[in-house]
């Protein structure tokens, strides 16, 4: 029977970390070494770090990238090794190098550049026109990278018809929630249609406001799962893979001894040395990690998004202003999640409209998670703030200019905390409240980092029950749950005297932002005109907020940031 075994490497490097990517790659060369693998795959781009960006326009980067190649090619012994790098030829590419038995074997140059999303490939690198594949022994693999899979006559077809038995590709797949089960669906259809083993690497951990949630996975030529890593985790993934099953099954398939033939000149073949025989090892078996539910997928992308973005950006502590609220309270859980609950701290800043429930229950949150927790009332400073404007305001009446100075007070005290003792501000608005523009710029959204600016109203409340569900008691208090939300600026306020209820404002925000449809369409679904054109004109009179908030972690298909470029100055009004 002739059976391979290949390794997925799924690591976690950062962009411009050379040093260090280097080292997790070596340390996977070493486990593949140990597992008796004869290849190994790291991600896409795992070299330099993805996305790298405008760094590859710095001749310096590329030049560090390539001698960090170097390095790893010279590594390489009694190996087979795909990794990611930016290859410099007439222009540059998204290139996959293929290393063995210590040196430079061949390149693969990505065919199919994304340039949608949060994607600008096109702005970067050239495409590439070789199709190359690889012999060692008797073994006959392919190449591609992230996109070039996703094309179902892709490079990946010719490769299967000139006799590529197992394809690797190497990712950088961003998340979104339900991404996973359909990149895997498509995985599978393919393998399954060009008969072909194929070993999907995916990168996890956070890049700014981009979550690489790993699942690496190995697929037969029926399109069967053999093996799955874990999620949003370091992994790496063997098996051994039947390649004489492959053989078996194109035999009964016809229609590619037509399709050989068109196929084959496009192909360049490259004849690698025979590797140095290994010791004999006993075959392993494939691990398939089960998939996460919904909202612990999202909870654990939150999770990664925030700790990477805070780590790799040289931070050792948060601080995060606990209002009582069911956002404050699901910020503070991931911070804690992430980080550790001793280096989270919670500070609450009534002002004379927080309620005596809005105090107890964060008092009662940051008791619940073991966080520092401290009490700045801002009280004082905003009659202060009254008391020097009062003149100019003579004779007009309170409205949300003040709201808006206490909230711009709570921000100014956060960031004097994060000068001082170097701590990170997270903030704690959620995509609805972005979306409407209910968060006032230099207030609430003033900090470093905000966590849930992707995650709907409605989906906060389902990710704090599974904080408690989790912890197996209530670390978020019921009262939470059960107030009304509100901002607490004014005396009675609720977020529904400005809003509409959230699971409404939700389902249009989805159809306006993420689904791009016109306000007569979302209309005809039964939502009420006045209501529609009410949020439709609140997102489009918002952006200029928007543009000036921190990152925070995607989770939807279409995050405001790099998913969602509308200009500033813009007269068109949806109608």
């Amino acid at each position: 029977m002739k059976r391979f075994r290949a390794g997925l490497a799924q690591i976690n490097p950062t962009v411009g970390d050379f040093e260090g990517n280097v080292r997790k790659i070596l340390d996977g060369m070493g486990e593949a070494r140990a597992r008796g693998c004869a290849l190994v795959a790291f991600p896409e781009l795992a070299i330099p770090g993805y996305p790298p960006e405008d760094l590859v326009f710095k001749p310096s980067f590329i030049e560090a990238n390539l001698r960090a190649l170097d390095e790893v090619a010279r590594a390489s012994r009694g190996l087979s090794v795909v990794v990611g790098f930016v290859d410099k030829r007439d222009d540059i590419f998204n290139a996959a190098a293929v290393l063995h038995d210590g040196a430079l074997a061949g390149v693969y140059h990505k065919r199919y550049l994304p340039n949608y999303g949060v994607f600008d490939e096109n702005r970067y690198f050239q495409a590439g026109t070789d199709t190359p594949i690889f012999t060692v022994d008797d073994t006959t693999f392919a190449v591609n990278i992230c996109e070039d899979i996703w094309y179902p006559t892709g490079p990946a077809t010719r490769q299967a018809l000139a006799g590529a038995e197992l394809i690797v590709t190497i990712n950088g797949s961003p998340f979104h929630a339900g991404k996973a089960h359909f990149r895997e669906k498509m995985i599978a259809t393919r393998a399954a249609d060009d008969l072909v083993c194929l070993g999907f690497v995916n990168m996890v951990g956070g890049q700014d406001e981009l979550v690489f949630d790993g699942g690496s996975m190995f697929f037969d030529e029926r399109g069967e799962l053999i093996a799955r890593g874990r999620a949003f985790e370091e992994d790496f993934v063997v098996a051994d893979l039947d390649l004489e099953s492959v053989f078996r099954a194109r035999l009964h398939d016809s229609r590619r001894r037509k399709e050989k033939l068109q196929a084959t000149p496009a192909v360049t073949r490259v004849a690698l040395s025979p590797l140095p025989a290994a010791e004999p090892v006993v075959g392993v078996a494939a691990r398939v990690e089960p998939p996460l539910e919904a909202v612990a997928e999202v909870f654990r992308a939150l999770v990664v998004g925030t700790r990477d973005y805070v780590r790799k950006n040289g931070f050792k502590r948060v601080v995060i202003g606990l209002s009582g609220g069911i956002d404050s309270s699901l910020v503070a859980a991931i911070a804690v999640e992430a980080l550790g609950r001793e280096n989270v701290t919670g500070v609450t800043m009534p002002s004379p409209y927080s309620s005596a429930g809005t105090r107890r229950d964060a008092r009662k949150l940051a008791r619940n998670l073991g966080i520092e927790f401290q009490t700045a009332p801002i009280t004082p400073i905003f009659r202060a703030y009254k008391r020097s404007l009062a003149k100019t305001f003579k004779g007009l009446r309170e409205d949300v200019t003040e709201e808006n100075i206490q909230a711009r007070v709570r921000g100014n005290l956060l960031m004097a905390l994060s000068n001082k003792f170097g701590w990170l501000v997270l903030t704690t608005g959620n995509k609805s409240e972005y979306g409407a523009g209910y968060t006032t710029l230099y207030g609430d959204m003033a900090g470093g980092f905000a966590v849930i600016k992707d995650v709907p109203k409605t989906l906060v409340y389902d990710l704090a029950r599974h904080v408690n569900s989790r912890a197996g008691r209530r670390l978020i208090p019921d009262a939470v749950f059960e107030r009304p939300p509100s901002a607490e600026l004014r005396p009675g306020q609720c977020d529904q005297d400005t809003l509409p209820p959230y699971a409404e404002l939700d389902a249009i925000l989805e159809a306006y932002v993420e689904e791009d449809r016109g306000a007569q369409e979302i209309i005809s679904r039964g939502f009420a005109p006045e209501t529609v054109r009410a949020v439709v004109a609140m997102v489009d009179r918002n952006e200029y907020k928007r543009r000036q908030g921190p990152i925070g972690v995607k989770l939807t298909p279409r995050a405001f940031g790099r998913d969602w470029r509308l200009p500033i100055v813009n007269r068109f009004r949806e109608r």
